[in-house]
């Protein structure tokens, strides 16, 4: 029950990686509900309070249950926990990468921007890159392949970065320490060379639902390097039809 609960969870408050996960093989659906949710509690986590120390504070929650039950210890009570425990049971090296997710999104606590392009590569990794190989590595996604994962990742969470960038302003945050046109270019181009980078990698069958929800990225990022004007103008996106295509075609061919 607590994975049908983590499903219905994910299909309110994501979407996107909802529509991902429906696509995958039902087996490994049971492995994305409780991860896809846990990101989406981690990520509001933050927005949950006006205070920042308050939104840390439920942040270090998660990273203690996180630990918890990869120790294998009892957190009932949740419908995430309760989901994520024989997950992490099978495997305690997923919980450094869901704590580390938590611990990245502290920057949504506080309006202070990136210090530099450093810091904002290391949030994109830590938050999408994480997220994408805990999913990768628990359907059986060998070792050797997480670079490529990570990089397809980064694009992919770049690509979300840039269509939430306007939201992330109008509460208070500064999404980007260079927001010229130019630089925004730049960003998105480097996105679109990581997942074809990863594309042409060798990543298992089982393993590639799990970069499902990044079917779509290359064209959205196409999109803001031929016109990042967009960006700000919160226009980034493309036609439903284009990206349920994309997913679609992912799921008939079984390809990244």
């Amino acid at each position: 029950m607590s994975v049908a609960a983590c499903a219905d969870l994910v299909a309110a408050g994501d979407p996107d990686r909802f529509a991902a996960a429906m696509a995958a093989p039902v087996a490994a659906r049971a492995v994305l509900w409780p991860l896809y949710a846990v990101n989406l509690e981690i990520a509001r986590a933050p927005w949950a309070s006006a205070e920042p120390m308050v939104a840390e504070m439920r942040l270090q929650w998660w990273i203690d249950t996180i630990g918890d039950l990869a120790a294998g210890r009892d957190r009932r009570g949740h419908p995430v926990t309760e989901a994520l425990a024989p997950i992490l049971a099978a495997d305690p090296g997923l919980a450094p990468l869901l704590a580390g997710m938590a611990g990245a999104r502290r920057w949504d606590c506080w309006r202070e921007p990136f210090a530099d392009r450093a810091g904002f590569d290391a949030y994109l990794d830590a938050t999408s890159g994480n997220l994408a190989w805990a999913a990768a590595r628990a359907l059986g996604a060998p070792a050797a392949t997480e670079p490529a994962i990570r990089d397809f990742a980064w694009g992919a969470g770049l690509a979300a970065f840039l269509r939430a960038a306007p939201e992330l302003a109008a509460r208070g945050r500064v999404p980007f320490h260079d927001d010229r046109p130019e630089a925004l270019r730049l960003l998105a181009a480097e996105g679109r060379a990581r997942i074809s980078r990863a594309r042409a990698a060798s990543i298992p069958r089982t393993a590639r639902p799990a970069l499902w929800t990044g079917a779509s990225a290359s064209a959205l990022l196409g999109l803001a390097e031929r016109a990042p004007e967009r960006i700000a103008e919160g226009t980034l996106q493309l036609s439903e039809f284009r990206r349920k295509w994309a997913l679609l075609s992912r799921a008939l061919t079984g390809r990244v």
